[in-house]
């Protein structure tokens, strides 16, 4: 069993789950409650894990499952988007995160996985409950449009 402090998990992995949660939401307000919900279930959650990375993939997968729960509520269906030139609080990459934020959640979660948190193809399968192929069709999909949205903004 994996050994842990609630204070550990949070300083190590905030910043993960924000980023997930800012890329499926789209909104700094959003993936700020979305963050604090996913950190309050921590707190709740009663059965050990096996590992470190079992414990990641549980916060992952719970902040998948909060920022459907945001999107299904009816104060959120209810309410207006704020302009969306916001700024995030997450490192600009010379405009790359701003791309990727155009493109659609599904296409989003799979980029973000991939290439900020380092998780193969297989594991984001399992992260989000999909089969392997829809994941490597989303990955192929959503390079095909952030490359289109990033040769517009070039142009």
């Amino acid at each position: 069993m994996y050994r842990y402090t609630y204070e550990d998990i949070a300083e190590r992995y905030i910043d993960t789950v924000y980023r997930l949660a800012l890329a499926r939401a789209k909104s700094p307000a959003h993936a700020e409650d979305v963050t604090q919900d996913v950190f309050l279930k921590l707190l709740e959650h009663r059965q050990k894990f096996e590992s470190e990375e079992h414990l990641k993939a549980w916060l992952l997968r719970v902040t998948i499952n909060c920022t459907k729960d945001l999107f299904k509520s009816p104060w959120f269906r209810n309410t207006d988007q704020l302009d969306e030139n916001t700024p995030a609080s997450v490192p600009d990459d010379n405009g790359l995160y701003a791309s990727l934020m155009k493109l659609p959640q599904k296409y989003r979660t799979v980029i973000h996985l991939h290439y900020y948190e380092g998780y193969s193809i297989e594991e984001i399968a399992s992260i989000i409950k999909v089969r392997v192929g829809t994941v490597k069709s989303q990955l192929s999909r959503g390079r095909v449009l952030l490359r289109n949205i990033l040769d517009e903004e070039v142009n």
